[in-house]
Protein backbone atom coordinates (compact mmCIF):
# COMPACT_ATOMS: atom_id res chain seq x y z
CA UNK A 1 0.00 0.00 0.00
CA UNK A 2 1.21 3.50 -0.66
CA UNK A 3 1.94 5.95 1.77
CA UNK A 4 -0.60 8.86 1.94
CA UNK A 5 2.10 11.76 0.94
CA UNK A 6 3.28 9.77 -1.78
CA UNK A 7 -0.22 9.58 -3.06
CA UNK A 8 -0.86 13.24 -2.51
CA UNK A 9 2.66 13.88 -4.40
CA UNK A 10 1.25 11.37 -6.93
CA UNK A 11 -1.35 13.39 -7.45
CA UNK A 12 -0.01 17.06 -7.79
CA UNK A 13 2.56 16.01 -10.03
CA UNK A 14 0.00 14.51 -12.27
CA UNK A 15 -1.76 18.03 -12.20
CA UNK A 16 1.36 19.81 -12.59
CA UNK A 17 0.73 21.85 -9.48
CA UNK A 18 4.00 22.95 -8.19
CA UNK A 19 4.51 23.51 -3.98
CA UNK A 20 5.73 27.18 -4.29
CA UNK A 21 1.75 27.61 -5.87
CA UNK A 22 0.33 25.82 -3.12
CA UNK A 23 2.09 27.77 -0.95
CA UNK A 24 1.31 30.99 -2.28
CA UNK A 25 -2.40 29.79 -2.54
CA UNK A 26 -2.68 28.13 0.84
CA UNK A 27 -0.36 30.79 2.95
CA UNK A 28 0.99 27.14 4.34
CA UNK A 29 4.95 27.46 4.71
CA UNK A 30 7.00 25.11 2.08
CA UNK A 31 8.35 23.22 4.94
CA UNK A 32 4.82 22.15 6.18
CA UNK A 33 3.81 20.96 3.07
CA UNK A 34 7.33 19.15 2.45
CA UNK A 35 6.74 17.37 5.66
CA UNK A 36 2.92 16.74 4.77
CA UNK A 37 4.05 14.82 1.73
CA UNK A 38 7.14 13.08 3.15
CA UNK A 39 4.78 11.76 6.22
CA UNK A 40 6.88 13.38 8.73
CA UNK A 41 2.93 14.59 10.34
CA UNK A 42 4.75 15.53 13.73
CA UNK A 43 6.97 18.40 11.78
CA UNK A 44 2.73 19.58 11.11
CA UNK A 45 1.57 21.91 13.49
CA UNK A 46 -1.25 19.65 16.19
CA UNK A 47 -5.05 19.15 15.82
CA UNK A 48 -7.05 21.19 13.88
CA UNK A 49 -4.14 22.90 12.16
CA UNK A 50 -2.49 19.92 10.69
CA UNK A 51 -6.29 19.11 9.37
CA UNK A 52 -6.33 22.87 8.13
CA UNK A 53 -2.81 22.54 6.20
CA UNK A 54 -4.44 19.36 4.40
CA UNK A 55 -7.94 20.81 3.52
CA UNK A 56 -5.83 23.76 2.18
CA UNK A 57 -3.60 21.18 -0.16
CA UNK A 58 -6.00 19.46 -1.44
CA UNK A 59 -8.33 22.40 -2.27
CA UNK A 60 -5.08 23.73 -3.71
CA UNK A 61 -4.31 20.85 -6.13
CA UNK A 62 -8.28 20.13 -6.96
CA UNK A 63 -8.76 16.70 -4.95
CA UNK A 64 -11.83 15.58 -3.51
CA UNK A 65 -11.77 16.32 0.81
CA UNK A 66 -13.92 14.17 2.22
CA UNK A 67 -12.11 11.08 0.84
CA UNK A 68 -8.76 12.15 1.39
CA UNK A 69 -9.18 12.96 4.72
CA UNK A 70 -10.42 9.92 5.71
CA UNK A 71 -7.14 8.28 4.31
CA UNK A 72 -5.60 11.21 6.66
CA UNK A 73 -6.75 10.65 9.67
CA UNK A 74 -6.32 6.35 9.62
CA UNK A 75 -2.65 7.48 8.23
CA UNK A 76 -2.37 9.50 11.50
CA UNK A 77 -4.09 6.64 13.50
CA UNK A 78 -1.50 3.91 12.15
CA UNK A 79 1.43 5.99 12.32
CA UNK A 80 0.51 7.42 16.15
CA UNK A 81 1.40 10.99 15.41
CA UNK A 82 -2.29 11.80 16.03
CA UNK A 83 -1.57 11.04 20.04
CA UNK A 84 -1.07 14.42 21.37
CA UNK A 85 -4.61 15.23 19.58
CA UNK A 86 -6.22 13.05 22.74
CA UNK A 87 -4.20 14.92 25.09
CA UNK A 88 -5.65 18.57 24.06
CA UNK A 89 -8.90 16.21 24.54
CA UNK A 90 -8.11 15.35 27.82
CA UNK A 91 -6.91 19.12 28.69
CA UNK A 92 -9.94 20.34 27.81
CA UNK A 93 -12.20 18.21 29.65
CA UNK A 94 -9.96 19.39 33.07
CA UNK A 95 -10.66 22.84 31.99
CA UNK A 96 -13.97 22.10 31.68
CA UNK A 97 -14.44 20.12 35.01
CA UNK A 98 -12.06 22.86 36.84
CA UNK A 99 -14.73 25.78 35.14
CA UNK A 100 -17.46 24.04 36.46
CA UNK A 101 -16.28 24.07 39.87
CA UNK A 102 -15.38 27.48 39.41
CA UNK A 103 -19.21 28.66 38.67
CA UNK A 104 -20.76 27.07 41.42
CA UNK A 105 -17.95 28.85 43.52
CA UNK A 106 -18.93 32.53 41.92
CA UNK A 107 -22.77 31.49 42.49
CA UNK A 108 -22.18 30.96 46.28
CA UNK A 109 -20.23 34.29 46.46
CA UNK A 110 -23.14 36.11 44.69
CA UNK A 111 -26.19 34.96 46.62
CA UNK A 112 -23.44 35.91 50.08
CA UNK A 113 -23.30 39.07 48.43
CA UNK A 114 -27.25 39.48 47.73
CA UNK A 115 -27.74 38.44 51.27
CA UNK A 116 -25.91 40.99 52.51
CA UNK A 117 -27.59 43.63 50.13
CA UNK A 118 -30.97 42.93 51.46
CA UNK A 119 -29.50 42.68 55.18
CA UNK A 120 -27.74 46.48 54.92
CA UNK A 121 -31.25 47.67 53.49
CA UNK A 122 -33.35 46.11 55.63
CA UNK A 123 -31.32 47.69 58.49
CA UNK A 124 -31.19 50.99 57.16
CA UNK A 125 -34.72 51.15 56.90
CA UNK A 126 -34.59 50.29 60.49
CA UNK A 127 -32.72 53.22 61.52
CA UNK A 128 -34.76 55.19 59.32
CA UNK A 129 -38.04 54.39 60.64
CA UNK A 130 -37.27 54.06 64.42
CA UNK A 131 -34.21 56.42 64.74
CA UNK A 132 -35.02 59.01 62.78
CA UNK A 133 -38.41 59.21 63.34
CA UNK A 134 -38.18 59.29 67.14
CA UNK A 135 -40.01 55.72 67.90
CA UNK A 136 -37.18 54.18 69.64
CA UNK A 137 -37.10 57.25 72.13
CA UNK A 138 -39.61 58.13 74.47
Amino acid sequence: MERFGDELRRERERRKVSMERISDETKVSLRHLEALEAGEYDALPGGVFRKGIVRSYLAAVGLEEAPWIERFEATLRESGAGSEDTDWTEFAENVRRNRSGVESKTNIRWMGVGTMVTMLGVLGWAVWKFALHGRLIP
